[in-house]
């Protein structure tokens, strides 16, 4: 794993900080790179949290910003808890690099807004469901797809931990529930756990029908919006993931994000209320035909 390993939060909250602490000292990327001899790949990483960082490399780039030394204590504390592991770590052999970052903010997050067009959410899909999507890449050998099945899963147990659970709202087309993944037992199955799902006090679930008029997520396809507890160092920003066929988006900027809040808004009102989609669900409970 190398520098993917270690906690996403702290990470960007050290990036951001010497981020800031160069523009102020009026250096740009490459010039810092020079005086730091490093390359500028390095440099990037840094600063948007792709990689861990050694207190002493910490306080390299502190003295040649000229940051304070109140700040650069402080700093170089934070660089320690960017070696953090999360519990994910252990699965590191079958997690994308950009996945590992979403990783470490889904865990740290307080509320998910997740809207997604042709399948279930991750974080809402049973084992059975699982398998049938990750098992759909032929080039991937059993222990392969066990371990990416049980990941998946394994994420879950957040919804379910007391009170630091985040508040998930989960938004679906009608096509992620009649698109028969993995056969009639397993989309029955997939079902009635959608059904569970929301009787969690922290999860709410809503389905844009067919019949909805045009609504924003046609345009912006699937997206996570996360948010983050206030009160724990330098607050978090929200952030907006979109993941890709080959790679993913993290988007932090004020004006993204509020592009995306405001496309979630839209395409929840343009949902059924809860207890509309919940019923839409149960209706569509052994509809499904088997697949020969």
């Amino acid at each position: 794993m190398g520098s993917r390993t270690g906690s996403t939060v702290p990470r960007r909250q050290l990036g951001r900080y010497l981020r800031d602490l160069r523009g102020r000292a009026g250096f740009t990327v490459r010039a810092a790179a020079v005086e730091l001899e490093w390359s500028e790949v390095k440099m990037w990483r840094i600063e948007t949290g792709q990689s861990s960082m050694r207190s002493h490399d910490v306080e390299t780039m502190c003295r040649v910003y000229g940051a304070p030394a109140e700040l650069r204590r402080a700093l170089m504390g934070l660089a320690k808890e960017t070696k953090a592991q999360g519990w994910w770590h252990s699965y590191g052999d079958v997690i994308p690099e950009y996945f590992d970052v979403y990783m470490g903010l889904e865990a740290a997050a307080s509320d998910l807004c997740w809207y997604e067009a042709e399948l279930v959410p991750g974080l809402l899909q049973t084992e059975g469901y699982a398998r049938a999507i990750v098992s759909g890449h032929r080039d991937r050998s059993d222990t392969e797809v066990d371990r990416r099945v049980r990941l998946r899963i394994e994420r879950q147990a957040m919804l379910t931990r007391g009170s630091t659970a985040p508040h998930l709202r989960a938004v679906l087309s009608e096509a992620t529930l009649r698109r028969p993944v993995g056969g009639h037992d397993v989309m029955d199955g997939q079902l009635r756990h959608l059904l569970w799902a929301t009787g969690l006090p922290n999860v709410t679930i809503r389905v844009v029908p067919f019949a909805s008029p045009m609504h924003r997520g046609m345009v912006t396809g699937p997206f996570i919006l996360l948010r983050f507890p206030e009160g724990v160092g330098r607050e978090e920003p929200p952030t907006v993931y979109v993941e890709g066929f080959t790679g993913a988006l993290y988007l932090d900027k004020e004006a993204e994000v509020a592009s995306y809040a405001a496309a979630f808004d839209n395409i929840w009102t343009a949902s059924l209320d809860e207890s509309a989609s919940a019923r839409l669900v149960a209706d569509m409970v052994g509809t499904h035909e088997e697949q020969h």
